[in-house]
């Protein structure tokens, strides 16, 4: 077990369209993790404005804010469905160009929503609505953009160039730490809270629009292209691609977990728990970014030199250790400043080793008849539980427990899950072909 399900198909074609599809490819995931680290930066400032009626607690509202954030990934299964069948039957270049367009405009739209004080109880809906949206999207886009990366990825560059989805998801969190950073510096409290906060969400709407051109343009991938010039091929069995799809999802569960913990989380955390400022948070989840960023193409590319399952395992059996004693780090006020800095660094980086890979691996899993919907919905199924549920889950047990180590011990157990599911992955580098 751990072998790609039969008849891999992945092929490679000229460098121009490789790139091409690289940049196309990327720019969807970009806008999608910038969207969703907005709203996880911003998630204090949004519970005042959506779930906070009078009377109601902050808490209780942030809750609210994490259960809406946890429905859009709950609809990422159901997007990675649907866009997958349609991009394993029509095609991945029409799927994408749909996906880009939903979640351009579902983004934009929050940017100009009501608020509680204005429709009053209409208000939360109407953002929850925009968010089912958003997970239907991000539902499809993965699957297809991984599978234009690494369908027309150079030989032995399927690792490097899966790499660049989850590359262009640091640089999309990090996009949204630093509008956020600096919207937190140039506008008072009052002004973020009354209007600055829409901002981020508006600025989607002409990076859709870049985003949108690049993928008409986009080529169909050499792996598909036969496909639509001869009849469909046989399907593999079922119950064969459902199991690839919950190892696939056990494999980067703790990918999920942690990264979403140590790079979306944390700023609510550190503010609702530690007492940090919005302006301290924001640069330790910056600082946490820059070093998931780090590691990720490095990973990618070392994966294909050695293989997916010792870069993986190492970043897992790492969160496993490290996530207690890096947190105790954040919490003890006798740590200076530069060491706290450098322990979150460390937790992004140690992220960036499952994430490089991941996606290369997820890819080589599944054919190419059924691969973008087998490696999106094991990524959304994932990600729909453990990244999804990581804000609510963290501060609904924090509330109940008083103990203030619950994302360490979250990252802790997912990843040591993660390790068991990795060990079943082949030891020896991937082939072409394979």
């Amino acid at each position: 077990m751990g072998a790609p399900v039969h008849g891999s198909g992945l092929r490679t074609d000229r460098p121009e369209r490789s790139r091409r599809a690289l940049v196309a490819g990327s720019v969807g995931n970009f806008i999608e993790w910038y969207e969703f680290g907005v709203y996880g930066y911003f998630a204090t400032v949004i519970a005042a404005r959506f779930f906070t009626p009078e009377g109601g607690s902050e808490v209780e509202a942030l809750v609210k804010t994490y259960a809406s954030f946890a429905l859009a990934f709950f609809f990422r299964p159901v997007g990675a469905a649907l866009f997958g069948r349609l991009g394993d039957r029509v095609g991945r270049r029409p799927v994408l160009i749909m996906v880009i367009v939903l979640m351009t405009a579902a983004t934009t739209l929050i940017g100009v929503l009501p608020t509680y004080d204005t429709v009053g109880a209409l208000a939360p809906w109407l953002l929850t609505f925009l968010r089912v949206l958003q997970g239907l999207s991000a539902g499809g886009e993965f699957g297809g953009a991984v599978s234009v990366m690494t369908e027309f990825a150079p030989p032995g560059r399927r690792g490097l160039y899966g790499s660049w989805q989850s590359f262009t998801v640091a640089l999309g969190l990090l996009g949204g730490a630093g509008v956020a950073a600096l919207l937190a510096t140039v506008l008072s409290e009052g002004q973020l809270g009354d209007w600055g906060w829409r901002l981020p969400f508006l600025l989607t709407l002409p990076m859709g629009l870049g985003a949108l051109w690049l993928r008409l343009r986009l080529d169909e991938t050499p792996s598909f292209e036969p496909l639509r010039e001869e009849p469909l091929p046989e399907r593999p069995p079922g119950r064969e691609v459902a199991k690839a799809i919950a190892l696939g999802a056990g494999r980067i569960m703790g990918w999920a977990a942690a990264g979403y913990t140590f790079l979306v989380v944390l700023p609510s955390y550190l503010q609702s728990s530690l007492n940090a400022t919005f302006q301290q948070a924001l640069v330790a989840t910056v600082l946490a970014n820059l070093g998931f960023a780090a590691t990720i193409i490095p990973a990618g590319l070392l994966s294909d030199r050695i293989g997916r399952r010792p870069v993986m395992l190492t970043g897992a059996l790492l969160v496993t250790v490290l996530a207690v004693p890096l947190l105790n780090l954040l919490q003890n006020t006798g740590t200076s400043n530069a060491v706290k800095g450098g322990a979150v660094f460390v937790a992004g980086a140690v992220v960036g080793l499952m994430a490089g890979p991941g996606p290369a691996m997820l890819s080589e899993m599944f054919p190419t008849s059924v691969r973008y919907t087998g490696l999106g919905l094991a990524y959304a199924l994932s990600n729909a539980v453990f990244s999804g549920c990581a804000g609510l889950i963290i501060t609904e047990t924090i509330k109940r427990t008083g103990s203030v180590d619950i994302p360490a011990y979250y990252a802790a157990v997912t990843c040591a899950v993660s390790v068991l599911a990795l060990l079943t992955l082949r030891k020896e580098p991937v082939q072409e072909g394979s």
